[in-house]
């Protein structure tokens, strides 16, 4: 089995409605996202994938994160959404909370075009989420 991975990284923030410690506040982060890609054999060219295809479409998934406050839908009243709009701040609407692991699978789940094998999502340089099937 052939194993290629490539990386992204974005800056956004976000929160934990209701979570009972210090990730109920909003806070940001540099998160990575490393996806692996598997293959059996080669293709002509001798590679699983030209990583410049992989890497495009994993970085197009980044930016549409990238200096956003990322928020599960439905966790704050209309009236702050509507504020921080007014303020002209990006938000990231997500319909699952905003953690690595939901965030994992989302990212897997988006590159479903391509064998991919897992995808790791660090919050922080020691601390990832990993979703494979």
């Amino acid at each position: 089995m052939y194993v290629i991975t490539t990386e992204a990284s974005f800056d956004a923030a976000h929160f934990l409605k209701d979570y009972p410690g210090k990730c109920h506040n909003i806070h940001g982060h540099r998160w990575k996202v490393q996806v692996s890609l598997q293959a059996e054999t080669l293709g002509a060219e001798g590679m699983v994938i030209d990583f410049g295809i992989i890497k495009k479409d994993l970085k197009a998934l980044c930016e549409t994160f990238d200096h956003t406050l990322i928020i599960e839908e439905g966790s704050l009243k209309p009236q702050t959404v509507a504020a921080l709009q007014e303020e002209d701040f990006a938000l990231s609407f997500v319909p699952f909370r905003p953690t690595a692991e939901h965030l994992s699978r989302y990212f897997f789940e988006a590159l479903q075009k391509y064998s991919v094998l897992s995808v790791d999502v660090y919050e922080t340089p020691g601390n990832k989420a990993h979703y494979e099937l």
